[in-house]
């Protein structure tokens, strides 16, 4: 049966929001956190008027906010309904880590040719960082710091094909993991796969960043596998 999750939307650990970012950009950051975060759980529903009272934002830019995540599957938009957090099918998630392997290869090739050095210098920030999260066990600071990676990786890439499809991914993959990584994960390990992947792009080395990609490929396929009976 489906949820009401209002009391979700008021976590202590809600993210500072840059004051660059658009009032759109904060809406999705935010639902997206909370849908990956399982605060929002499949089968909750939505509305733009509670999301809107919730985060004290507008309901034009949590509109925008929704079909945004609805085009990336964490949502969907059921017309005179309301909103329904999308269910998790976990027999799915392998065929989302195919694709998943072949761009992230492409786009650490590409960051690591292409990255300006601003690009570079917060990479190297996202790798020291996942090393602290792999000593202090963080996942809601991993769950972050993998975003903000993630979203980096496919700046720095200056790929706008590549970008679009693995935009589609990149949520549902956070979520599975979040699901399960009680369970069958290696959190530290992760982290650290995350920042040898992170310093190799930084540092500008195309076949030690594509390496490291297929390294971090290699565990989280491990990872779901464990939990997915095929």
């Amino acid at each position: 049966m489906a949820r009401s999750p209002t009391s979700a939307l008021r976590h202590p650990r809600q993210p500072q929001l840059s004051r660059t970012q658009t009032l759109t950009d904060q809406a999705y950051r935010l639902i997206e956190e909370q849908i990956v975060t399982l605060r929002l759980k499949p089968g909750d529903v939505l509305s733009e008027q509670m999301l809107s009272a919730s985060l004290k934002i507008g309901r034009t830019p949590i509109r925008e906010a929704l079909q945004r995540l609805a085009r990336e599957g964490l949502i969907t938009i059921l017309p005179r309904k309301g909103v329904l957090v999308s269910d998790i099918n976990p027999r799915n998630q392998l065929l989302v880590l195919e694709v998943r392997r072949e761009l992230e290869r492409l786009l650490s090739r590409a960051g690591a040719a292409r990255a300006t050095a601003e690009q570079r210098d917060r990479l190297e920030e996202i790798a020291r960082g996942m090393d602290r999260t792999a000593k202090t066990n963080d996942a809601i600071l991993f769950m972050r710091l993998d975003r903000e990676f993630n979203a980096l990786l496919i700046e720095a890439a200056h790929n706008d094909y590549a970008a679009r499809s693995m935009k589609l991914l990149q949520g549902l993959s956070r979520r599975f993991w979040y699901m399960h990584y009680r369970e069958a994960a290696d959190l530290p390990l992760c982290a650290r796969l995350h920042a040898n992947q992170a310093r190799a792009i930084a540092q500008g080395d195309g076949e030690a960043a594509a390496r490291a990609s297929e390294k971090l490929m290699d565990y989280v396929e491990s990872f779901t596998r464990t939990t997915v009976s095929v």
